[in-house]
């Protein structure tokens, strides 16, 4: 049986320096042990993380509705060129040929080294 967290959407919660959460549906995939996500280095998601760790992550549909239970994580940004490898091949494993097309786009625009990778562990 699969991990709920190995839909293909799951909707990533992060916290604000007051408190208040904030959910955001997102591509993730599992390798060695962890969850990784891809995001802007300058996004609103990027910058919690960077001031709190804390997280939740649940199963979801492309919009964002909860289909599954939440799961408590810690995420961190990482940037060792071997995790950030690993993280992007994982991707591409679980979305093919989409995942391709997002990374053709995103360097075209000049915008494939402004992405930051997210790693997620379960607590």
């Amino acid at each position: 049986m699969s991990h709920p967290l190995d839909a293909r959407y799951v909707n990533l919660a992060t916290f604000r320096r007051d408190g208040r959460e904030v959910r955001t549906p997102v591509w993730i995939a599992a390798a060695a042990g962890h969850h990784y996500v891809f995001s802007e280095t300058r996004a609103g998601k990027t910058k919690r993380i960077r001031a709190n760790g804390r997280a939740r992550l649940a199963p979801c549909t492309v919009q964002g509705r909860i289909t599954g239970e939440w799961f408590a994580a810690t995420a961190r940004l990482v940037s060792e060129p071997a995790v950030v490898a690993r993280a992007y091949a994982a991707l591409r494993a679980k979305y093919g040929w989409q995942m391709r097309i997002i990374d053709w786009m995103s360097k075209l625009s000049g915008r494939y080294d402004a992405r930051a990778i997210i790693e997620l562990d379960l607590t």
